[in-house]
């Protein structure tokens, strides 16, 4: 254990689960678990905190499960993913004349031309999170990755804007404090799940992530070595478990249930003499429910998710095989047996799942190891990020920490392998890790939410 390096927490707010995560880095640059906690989520809808006192109630919950894993742990801050319907893109394009054209291109006009595009219309009580340059232009010169030293007349860029509702991320950032924790920053959590599971070879073919969580799909696209397009699709896990529970007459619990232990995203997979038996309530008879029957409803709204993936990848002309890593699939939702199938039959594009284990110490146990925990992970990796970078303050003396016995496993082969509902092996992602990722993005998002009200809480 590397005890010259800081403990860095992840906290994942979702809307079926809060993850507290705490961990720090080793001597070989993997993550050592050193807390794990989770509760279920009961404040949250569709990614955005509705109510607050429960979302409290829930974060503390996990909290408490973490320290009981390991009750040396002192947790004040915390790096929080965000995400939600209320997260959107737009595409901008920006240019500028330049006063002294002989001069080669300063990186104070670069900042300029990038500082214009907060000045773009968004509908009030939205705030612009982050404004990412892709293509810049230089009079006639195109795609250029970076324009400093060029000279020229002219030089532009294309920007990908997010956006986000004020207000819903204010609900985060106090639901935060009120559980006594300090945000250290927010993270988009479609680049959270981006930096667990994707790598340097991903980043330069092209993918496209899609983390299925409870509320919602997030979606980023990458190409060429940047991000071209990030959404967040409206439908995801909780959707389908509802669809179960409506289609077929049964409890939420018995619809989540039977989705996790038998569901398949192909009806035509499913066995055609299959049924689940379901107890009758308070008397009433048994229920015969249908395998089949319940992937077709799975199918159905899985695809309709894969249908805004099509859709997002043809709005950037990244559909029909120009995405050479195809798609990443991660998330709790990512889990369902033949997802796989059904994904590369709807987009034409090879997928695979995303696990996150290739940044974790091998004797991590393995529920840490699923794609469910990959916003998390990210959320740590984040935060060395900003410490290897000097971008925040950090304590200077760390105290020791032990990984505790609960959190290891037998290692018994080099690196944990996980095997889908369907008994096939999930590929990892590949070898080399991501460098030179979170630069690309604004350094702190908290900055821009700070205001003289929230001291007062």
């Amino acid at each position: 254990m590397n005890n010259e390096q800081p403990i860095i927490v992840g906290l994942d707010i979702g809307t079926t689960k809060i993850a507290v995560i705490a961990g720090r880095k080793n001597e070989f640059d993997k993550l050592e678990i050193l807390g794990f906690g989770r509760a279920n989520s009961n404040g949250v809808k569709h990614g955005q905190v509705l109510n607050i006192d429960e979302t409290i109630k829930a974060i503390k919950q996990a909290l408490e499960a973490c320290y009981s894993s390991n009750p040396s742990l002192v947790i004040n801050e915390v790096y929080v993913g965000i995400a939600g319907h209320h997260i959107k893109s737009l595409q901008t394009r920006g240019d500028i004349v330049r006063q002294e054209t002989e001069n080669e291109i300063s990186q104070r006009e670069i900042d300029q031309l990038i500082a214009d595009q907060y000045k773009t219309y968004i509908p009030a009580g939205d705030q612009i999170i982050d404004v990412i340059p892709q293509e810049f232009t230089v009079d006639n010169f195109q795609n250029i990755q970076d324009p400093i030293g060029y000279s020229g007349v002219k030089v532009g860029a294309n920007f990908h804007i997010i956006t986000g509702d004020k207000n819903a991320i204010r609900n985060i950032k106090r639901s935060v404090e009120k559980s006594d924790l300090v945000t250290k920053d927010l993270v988009l959590q479609p680049l959270a799940s981006a930096a667990a599971v994707m790598a340097e070879e991903d980043l330069e073919a092209g993918v496209a992530i899609v983390d299925i969580g409870g509320g919602t799909t997030d979606l980023a696209i990458f190409y060429e070595g940047i991000l071209k397009h990030t959404a967040v699709i409206p439908f995801a896990g909780e959707n389908i478990t509802n669809d179960i529970k409506t289609g077929l007459g049964v409890l939420k619990t018995q619809a989540e249930q039977m989705k996790v232990q038998f569901g398949s995203a192909l009806a035509n997979e499913a066995k055609t003499n299959a049924y689940i038996t379901i107890p009758g309530l308070r008397g009433m008879p048994a229920k015969e429910i249908s395998v089949k029957n319940l992937a077709h409803i799975i199918q159905a709204r899985m695809s309709e998710i894969l249908d805004f993936v099509t859709y997002h990848l043809k709005q950037v002309g990244l559909d029909n095989k120009n995405l050479n890593g195809g798609i990443i699939l991660t998330g709790g939702g990512s889990q369902l047996k033949h997802l796989i199938q059904l994904t590369e039959y709807a987009t034409g594009l090879n997928a695979r799942i995303g696990l996150p284990n290739e940044h974790l110490a091998p004797n991590h146990i393995d529920e840490l190891a699923k794609p469910t925990y990959a916003t998390c992970l990210g959320l740590i990796l984040k935060g060395y990020d900003d410490f290897e970078h000097d971008r925040k303050q950090f304590n200077s003396t760390y105290k020791r920490v032990e990984v505790p016995e609960g959190l290891k496993q037998e290692i018994i082969h080099e690196e944990s392998v996980l095997v889908d509902a369907n008994g096939s092996a999930m590929k990892p992602a590949r070898s080399r890790g991501l460098t030179n990722f979170w630069p690309k993005f604004k350094n702190s998002l908290i900055e821009m939410f700070k205001e003289d009200e929230d001291e007062k809480l």
